[in-house]
């Protein structure tokens, strides 16, 4: 085994199986069950990133005082930012490492269900070789990977007649949009920002907003898009990860980006 291998895919692949068995050997259960240790395992981490995002929500109006002090001093401006963020102890790149975790995550987890749990040859002397001396099954046992309509080894897709490309199903769509509305929420208010870039006029703050625009609506495009082609055990693992990261935001700092919508249903005064 590489490296990869024995501190990322097989602790992964040994944590999942540990869950398929307390978890009345259900593969769906295992991987919700699984995710949500992940995720509490993961939390401290992810903490920091928040409170951070709280700060900068915080500070938002000093920041438009900022943007419109130096209107034609793009320089200037980054310079006076920055001793701001120093000045409020707000590091606004903590929010990389956990970003980047769950993506090391996501990958290790792919191979997981790509090698170990694959349909090729015989899968349970293949899981058996990742697996620690407790887990491992009996050469006559059968790993159940089916969970309400699906098989978490294939994609979520259904392949109609006529059709030269798979539908998304109703899992891969709704991770999709969960993973719009955690992105939404997770921005600044863009147009609250499009207003402050066209006062401002530098090329920097059009940047920004178009940059924060598009990832709103490219990640989960993204989700769907790959989502097709990868294991459905991904999207539920994805679909999962989404709702705690719109859980934690709301809990941190309210719907963010989505609070013109919420206003405008009513369901926030």
């Amino acid at each position: 085994m590489n490296i990869f291998q024995v501190l990322l895919i097989q602790p992964l692949t040994n944590g999942l199986i540990l869950f398929y068995n307390l978890l009345f050997q259900n593969i769906g259960l295992a991987i919700i069950g699984f995710s949500i240790f992940l995720r509490f395992i993961l939390n401290p981490l992810t903490k920091p990133y928040m409170e951070s995002m709280k700060k900068i929500k915080e500070i938002e109006p000093l920041v438009s005082k900022l943007k419109k002090k130096y209107v034609n001093d793009p320089k200037g401006l980054m310079q006076a930012q920055t001793e701001l963020y120093k000045q409020k102890n707000i590091n606004p790149g903590s929010g990389c490492l956990p970003y980047i975790l769950q993506i090391v995550v996501l990958i290790a987890l792919f191979n997981v269900f790509t090698q170990v749990l694959s349909q090729n040859g015989d899968a349970i002397s293949k899981i058996n070789q990742v697996l620690y001396s407790p887990l491992r099954f009996s050469e006559d046992a059968t790993l159940n990977t089916h969970f309400l309509y699906l098989d978490v080894r294939k994609p979520d897709v259904f392949n109609v007649s006529g059709i030269p490309f798979p539908i998304p199903g109703p899992l891969l769509i709704l991770a999709g949009l969960l993973q719009f509305l955690s992105a939404k929420m997770m921005q600044p208010m863009v147009k609250q920002e499009e207003k402050i870039a066209k006062k401002t006029k530098t090329e920097t703050d059009d940047m920004a907003v178009a940059m924060q625009s598009s990832m709103i609506y490219m990640f989960p495009a993204m989700t769907i898009i790959f989502g097709v082609t990868f294991p459905s055990g991904l999207a539920l693992y994805w679909l999962l990860f989404s709702i705690f990261q719109i859980y934690q935001q709301y809990k941190t700092s309210g719907w963010g980006g989505l609070t013109p919508f919420i206003q405008k249903t009513g369901l926030l005064q």
